[in-house]
């Protein structure tokens, strides 16, 4: 995934291939494929999340009111 994501999307997108996963209406070839394209959204997502994370711990760091 090279394109620019946003967080909401990517989870919802994680979200809907879960659902199509868990439905069993796939075949084998299809159901390889979307658990493929799942599991680099959710590193996509992880990504994202530790980079928010350090965002974070660099403003407490830094004393950064944050509220």
């Amino acid at each position: 995934m090279n394109e620019e994501i946003k967080f909401e999307d990517a989870i919802k997108k994680l979200e809907d291939i879960a659902k199509e996963l868990e439905n069993g209406d796939l075949g084998l070839d299809e159901s390889v494929k979307k658990f493929e394209e799942g599991m680099n959204l959710s590193k996509v997502c992880t990504k994202m999340l530790n980079e928010a994370e350090k965002k974070i711990n660099l403003l407490i760091e830094n004393g950064e009111d944050i509220l």
